[in-house]
């Protein structure tokens, strides 16, 4: 409130009279003020807000052609399956190309010994999107309360839990699972590695995650081309009762993210040999 107040009584601001300058300023007080860097102040002028885009009427191997352009899968050398994702697509979507995606991605992978998600490049997801990654790569039984979803706008919050069926076979709990991070790794991603990471499930390896945000909304300021982005949603985890926004996902190894595939082969490699070593000793 002393900061509303004492913002609220320096208008020397309003003197500014470029648009995009003063928009500058604005955004320069409100980090300070707030000390967080997702939202933002910004001039926009023409803004048309985008509606959210349907999924088009076209035929579901199309579909499963263009999140392909979006995935990379490999089996790599020591049976270690690679799966670099960009977009994780969410309910509606898996239900249409599902059955395709199984075919042509997952069951490459399924038969490996390890794993490694490399979400290095990952900036944009779907909500719905988060239970069905977790749940591959945990048992059918006992469902778990994967994470809490608080949505400011309508004041409702919103458990996701594993889900007890699923297309295909789960990677199960057993096998090595290996997930790689950058500083760009973004939103729904973020979430689903903080997940897997605090139920003990995956190895975080790469860098410190960007720390955005599950939802952002931007508002228009009265009847101006001025505009606040705010952060309109927030995961609250059941495990550890915080989130991973604006702080990021710790990586469990440290290294720089083009370092990290490296690193994560490594990793796997000496514990396929822990056995043995132990056998031996």
């Amino acid at each position: 409130e002393e900061a509303i107040d004492s913002a609220s009584s320096n208008t020397e601001i309003l003197s500014i009279s470029d648009p995009a300058t003063l928009a500058s300023v604005l955004n320069d007080g409100v980090k300070k003020t707030i000390s967080d860097s997702r939202v933002q102040v910004t001039y926009e002028p023409g803004f048309v807000p985008a509606a959210p885009p349907a999924i088009p009427e076209i035929p579901p191997e199309q579909l499963a052609a263009v999140i392909k352009g979006t995935v990379q899968v490999q089996v790599l050398d020591g049976n270690i399956g690679y799966l670099r994702i960009q977009h994780i697509i969410g309910e509606e979507m898996a239900q249409k190309v599902g059955p395709l995606l199984l075919e042509y991605i997952w069951d490459k992978i399924f038969p490996t010994s390890a794993m490694i998600l490399d979400f290095r490049y990952a900036v944009s997801g779907e909500l719905s999107g988060i239970p069905y990654i977790v749940s591959y790569y945990t048992d059918a039984e006992p469902l778990i309360h994967i994470d809490s979803v608080y949505d400011r706008t309508t004041d409702v919050t919103i458990e996701l839990w594993s889900m007890p069926t699923l297309l295909g076979k789960r990677y199960g709990t057993t096998k090595p699972l290996i997930i790689l991070t950058s500083k760009d790794t973004l939103g729904i991603a973020e979430d689903v590695a903080y997940c897997l990471k605090n139920l003990k499930r995956a190895t975080i390896v790469g860098e410190k995650t960007a720390g955005g945000t599950m939802k952002m909304k931007k508002i228009k300021v009265g009847d101006t081309d001025f505009y606040v982005n705010v952060p309109v949603a927030k995961s609250i985890n059941p495990i550890t009762g915080k989130s991973w926004e604006m702080n990021g996902v710790a990586p469990d190894v440290d290294v720089d993210a083009e370092d990290a595939l490296d690193a994560a082969i490594a990793i796997i490699k000496l514990r396929a040999e822990i056995p043995g070593l132990t056998q031996a000793a």
